[in-house]
């Protein structure tokens, strides 16, 4: 299937490693014209190198922290009329809400609810204007299920899914949609940094908490960067203009509900 992309403008945040290099991978390997960014001068150089070996295609690149409004030009400065735009940022770290200060909130919130609705803001009537706009939002299965030591991500995420579902019903005319994939146990630095949490917690070896996570998962396995991709890189295709303002859920099954 042509996805329809080819020669498109995608900007795609926290593109390094993990969920974000995955949708990046999947972009160029389309013909997406693909800019990534992360927090790290030689990680990203390297993804773009590699990502461009693999698709054939230049991909550009930014050193730059996406959470703060300098981070948030220089990428737009790299990439300045996205046609295809994938939100994404480092979660915040996993606790107990008693322990969390007005700051260490305003953190989560810039990361993973304003800096997603800055970029929209900067990109959205360009798109518009040229009548076809993919925006993606990486959030959490935390929004269908909330995670108990993940409470930042929880609040955080769940305040751009209210936001998003607004928005995307007022650019859906003009050829512009906006939806979030919310991606469970995907095998990412991510999930390995909260498996040692949660083994710390519990006293027992990592690999025996990360093994029962896998066997308590429906599919018996955690999900891979690639896979989430192929399925951004779908959403972002001519072929999902009538999808709009969805929570697309990716985790293998572990949602225990109907709806």
């Amino acid at each position: 299937m042509d996805f329809g992309i080819a020669g498109k403008n995608a900007l795609v945040c926290a593109a390094s490693k993990g969920l974000g290099r995955g949708c990046a991978e999947a972009l160029a390997r389309e013909g997406a014209v693909v800019t990534i960014c992360a927090r790290t001068d030689s990680a990203v150089r390297q993804a773009a190198e590699e990502i461009g070996a693999q698709s054939g295609a230049r991909v550009q690149w930014v050193a730059c922290d996406i959470t703060t409004p300098q981070g948030r030009a220089a990428a737009l400065a790299a990439c300045p009329q996205p046609d295809i735009l994938v939100n994404n940022a480092g979660g915040p770290p996993p606790g107990d809400f008693r322990d969390w200060d007005r700051d260490v909130w305003i953190r989560a919130l810039d990361a993973n609810m304003l800096t997603p609705i800055e970029l929209i803001k900067a990109t959205i009537d360009g798109m518009i204007e040229r009548k076809f706009g993919r925006v993606v939002n990486i959030t959490s299965s935390a929004v269908k299920a909330p995670i108990e030591l993940l409470g930042l991500s929880n609040g955080a995420r769940s305040g751009l899914t209210g936001f998003v579902a607004g928005l995307a019903r007022k650019v859906a005319r003009h050829g512009v949609t906006i939806n979030n994939l919310l991606p469970g146990s995907f095998d990412t630095d991510r999930l390995r940094a909260n498996m040692a949490s949660r083994a710390k917690t519990a006293g027992k070896p990592v690999e025996e908490v990360a093994q029962a996570a896998r066997d308590a998962n429906p599919s018996g396995r955690f999900g891979t960067p690639a896979e989430f991709g192929a399925l951004c890189a779908y959403v972002c295709s001519v072929h999902a203009g009538y999808l709009t303002g969805q929570n697309i859920l990716l985790d293998g099954g572990a949602y225990p509900g109907t709806f």
